[in-house]
């Protein structure tokens, strides 16, 4: 008969491998070392405070129709356990970015929805680092808008990652 998962006291994870509790130590020191376990701060739960958050990284330099290009100051809020860019905050820059550049071609009497995100990581940006997005539109239509977005490391020009995002473009309903 296999084990019944234990409820640790101290953390609250349940543990079903209680025949190697050493493995179960060292992810919980882990996931302890990246702050998984630490409670939110309060003021965290706010409606809207990640994008908030997000975007106070960012810094837009031009907009033109159909392109845009900003600035990403990698700080340490926004990098991972491995000192570079977290790869949920440049999904959420992509997302971010891509949105204001497929706006740029969309009339108003349409409203675009995220269909499909995908991200290359070719490299990490470190902390303190800059980062030059080139955002484009690739194709727009009555239906879709694709947008892909380059990210570049500014001090050395090194191509970073790359996104191709594809937007739905809906009617808004007139009431």
């Amino acid at each position: 008969m296999a084990a019944k998962p234990a409820l640790s006291s101290t953390t609250g994870v349940k543990n079903s491998q209680e025949d190697e509790p050493e493995f179960v130590t060292r992810t919980l020191l882990f996931l302890k070392r990246v702050g998984m376990i630490d409670p939110l701060a309060e003021g965290c739960n706010s409606k809207g405070f990640y994008s908030q958050f997000i975007r106070s990284f960012l810094q837009v330099d031009e907009i033109q129709r159909g392109r845009i290009t900003c600035n990403l100051a990698v700080k340490p809020p926004i990098t991972n356990f491995f000192k570079s860019l977290h790869g949920g905050a440049l999904a959420a820059v992509v997302e971010l970015v891509a949105i204001a550049c497929a706006k740029t071609v969309v009339t108003e009497d349409k409203e675009i929805f995220l269909g499909e995100m995908s991200v290359s990581y070719l490299s990490g940006a470190p902390t303190n680092a800059e980062v030059l997005i080139d955002g484009s539109v690739v194709r727009s239509g009555r239906n879709l808008t694709v947008v892909a977005l380059e990210f570049k490391l500014k001090k050395t020009g090194k191509l970073a990652y790359t996104a191709r995002v594809t937007f739905y473009n809906m009617p808004v309903a007139k009431l």
